[in-house]
């Protein structure tokens, strides 16, 4: 089948590990990214770098990797947290398709298992001496359009991505009928499944499998917010990097990359809407991933249960159980390439870049013609996105869908009330914060009896108790000020 020249492929991914800095990190992968593509000088013709900001605080690391390598005329972009790393790759491949770039980088790395990782070092890339680096931004900066957390959220304490995902966790539970420790056995089967794949990925942080019964909570495994353990939490202490290069089908040619190399974005679907967590109606939903995957079915043809190989975004269980409801993978046992974001490692911003590599190796070996779905989150399932991946081309060229109108329309948010000097209400979700692995506030997400929305929260060693122990969801409960009562 020809290929359209204005194509835009995939021809490079690498990842890098183990580099105490998180820039050190995406020029390595950088320059191994051009190796895989077969082609060394392939970063001296790159005209656009983006990349995905992370913990370190340089301001425009993007440029000075680019001419490092030979690149003479770069255009910077950074995206700041809040912003869908999909949408990086997606503008990427709209950029060569257009004809605005001839070879595009995308770039993430976090350097936060080393001591000092986050912070600036003397003697790296673009130091004094190295050259290349200084205090200027990049050429464009893209941000959310709104914030993730609400500010009640943040006043009543409900603002850690665990404390979160442990809420929507308990609205999943309870959607799904299941008792306590049937769910309980249900998240570890998932999660150990994971760290099997994860096992034999050569770049996975930790590839020692687990069993069900180490995600229990343990003195070396303490809970952390119930009813997650640390185990069951995205690992985002690690030194881990990537990098994806994309051109055009005709810079390929060009420039000689071997078409075996060649891996084509089919579509992409995203939706940008930012809806806290305590305002969505239905806290057991996702509709951005659902109109996500109805959105890939319809440019496609090819369903996300459909996909031969899929890579799910995992930074918690609750993450992956919302995908597999809204996307249709319910029962579907190979849901991860890398083995996932506890094992494979969770870099702050990167972990989709991670992904795309390991699907794009994947790819390649597979039978010709195969697709692969990689998905992406922002925030607490805040945001949501898909790209189908494969080594055939699209035969309708690359289709790039934003979602975000459909969403927005499907989940309008609920009021969120502060002052609530007393009022009854129904528990739509909650979760039991821990402390060194000790049980010490119940908080919940509460729909109050005229349908508005609150957080409150407890610190009552009986309520605290019962929370741990019983299922709450659904349950009335009064509400005075911040404070959680029981009723009754």
């Amino acid at each position: 089948m020809s290929v359209p020249p204005d194509t835009p492929v995939l021809v490079g991914a690498a990842a890098a590990a183990r580099l105490p800095d998180a820039v050190e990190l995406m020029a390595a992968a950088a320059e191994a990214a051009a190796l895989d593509a077969g082609v060394p000088g392939l970063l001296g013709h790159v005209d656009r770098v983006y990349v995905a900001r992370g913990s370190w605080t340089d301001p425009n690391p993007g440029r000075p990797i680019a001419t490092r390598f030979g690149a003479a005329k770069v255009h910077s972009v950074v995206a700041e947290l809040g912003v869908l790393q999909q949408t990086l790759v997606t503008r990427g491949c709209l950029d060569v398709a257009a004809g605005r770039a001839e070879v595009v980088l995308v770039l993430g790395a976090e350097a936060a298992h080393t001591a000092g990782g986050v912070r600036l070092t003397a003697g790296r890339l673009g130091a004094p001496g190295r050259g290349g680096w200084n205090d200027e931004g990049p050429d464009e900066v893209l941000a959310p359009s709104d914030d993730i957390l609400h500010r009640l959220e943040v006043r009543r304490g409900l603002y850690l991505p665990v404390w979160q995902y442990a809420v929507l966790e308990s609205a999943l539970r309870a959607a799904g009928g299941l008792g306590l420790a049937a769910h309980a056995t249900e998240v570890a089967e998932l999660w150990a499944g994971f760290s099997r794949v994860a096992a034999g990925n050569e770049d996975a942080w930790a590839r020692d499998p687990v069993t069900p019964a180490d995600l229990a909570a343990s003195d070396r495994n303490p809970m952390m917010s119930w009813p997650y353990t640390r185990s069951h939490c995205s690992r985002a202490g690690v030194d881990q990097g990537a990098a994806l290069l994309l051109c055009s089908a005709r810079t390929a040619l060009r420039l000689g990359v071997p078409r075996d190399r060649w891996v084509f974005p089919v579509a992409a679907a995203e939706s940008n809407v930012m809806t806290p967590v305590s305002t969505r109606p239905d806290l057991a939903r996702s509709h951005g991933f659902a109109a996500v995957g109805r959105r890939l079915t319809e440019v496609t043809g090819v369903a996300p249960a459909d996909a031969d190989l899929v890579d799910l975004y995992s930074c918690f269980p609750a993450a992956v159980r919302l995908q597999l409801r809204e996307l249709g993978l319910a029962g579907r046992a190979d849901l991860t390439v890398t083995g996932g974001m506890t094992f494979a490692g969770g870099p702050l911003n990167n972990y989709a870049f991670q992904s795309t590599v390991k699907m794009a190796q994947l790819l390649r070996a597979a039978e010709p013609g195969a697709h692969g779905l990689v998905t992406c989150v922002s925030g607490m399932v805040t945001k949501q996105g898909g790209l189908l991946w494969s080594t055939a081309p699209p035969s309708a060229g690359f289709r790039a869908e934003d979602v975000s109108a459909e969403v927005r329309a499907a989940e309008p948010p609920l009021p969120l009330v502060e002052d609530v000097p007393a009022g009854s209400g129904r528990v739509a979700g909650f979760t039991v914060v821990c402390e060194k692995g000790r049980p010490v506030r119940a908080c919940a997400v509460v729909t109050l009896a005229d349908g508005t929305r609150t957080v409150a929260a407890s610190t009552a060693s009986d309520l605290v108790t019962a929370m741990t122990t019983e299922e709450w969801v659904g349950r009335a409960v009064t509400v005075h000020g911040e404070t959680l009562l029981a009723s009754g």
